[in-house]
């Protein structure tokens, strides 16, 4: 059985086990897509780390999101005992899951870090040196991917209110283009690790 295996299959027993303690205590975890996400609940979210099964729980205190308007990655204040010493640690899309729990018309959420103890040492500490380094690196990023993709957050949708096919297209390459650029964004931020 391969590592990723025995990871993947922890993180199932785990989740298996929060699902149906929630269960008995009367709450329903949910997987299914819930359309729309309020960034205050997530803020608000127990964060539980496969590494560190018997440890308090750690709180999300920041989400990353790019010029492509996602998010890109979480930032967790890790408890003392994940073994991390507290530190603020940032974790990408690709680590973690956010699992969705109703109860009495209440939503809340829970997010589930999928890394071993390697992968969770090898994620980046967030501190200024590296928020400056990560901006500049994804600034970069979307500059090469996007072929002149604007800024969603800066972008106007002044070509779709033109008359004329070529407007219509410029602007479906200007969001492939972002499209593009999101996802070398978001490669990069997998891919950097303490070590970088």
């Amino acid at each position: 059985m391969t590592q990723q295996r025995i990871a993947r299959t922890t993180l199932a027993t785990s989740v298996g086990l929060l699902v149906a303690g929630l269960t008995i205590a009367g709450a329903h975890a949910q997987f299914e897509p819930q359309g729309l996400y309020s960034a205050r609940s997530i803020l608000d979210a127990e964060v539980h780390f496969e590494a560190a099964p018997d440890s308090q729980p750690s709180d999300v205190v920041d989400m990353l999101l790019g010029d492509d308007m996602q998010v890109h990655a979480l930032v967790i204040r890790s408890h003392a005992d994940v073994g991390q010493d507290g530190d603020h640690i940032v974790v990408t899309n690709a680590h973690y899951q956010l699992v969705t729990h109703e109860e009495d018309g209440e939503t809340t959420h829970d997010v589930l870090v999928d890394a071993n103890e390697d992968a969770l040492t090898a994620m980046p500490r967030y501190d200024q040196d590296w928020w400056n380094m990560a901006r500049q690196r994804a600034r970069d990023a979307w500059h090469t991917a996007g072929e002149g993709a604007e800024s969603a957050w800066h972008q106007t949708r002044e070509g779709t209110d033109r008359i004329g096919e070529g407007a219509e297209r410029a602007w479906e390459r200007t969001q492939e283009g972002a499209q593009r650029a999101g996802q070398a964004v978001s490669d990069l931020l997998d891919n950097w690790t303490n070590n970088d």
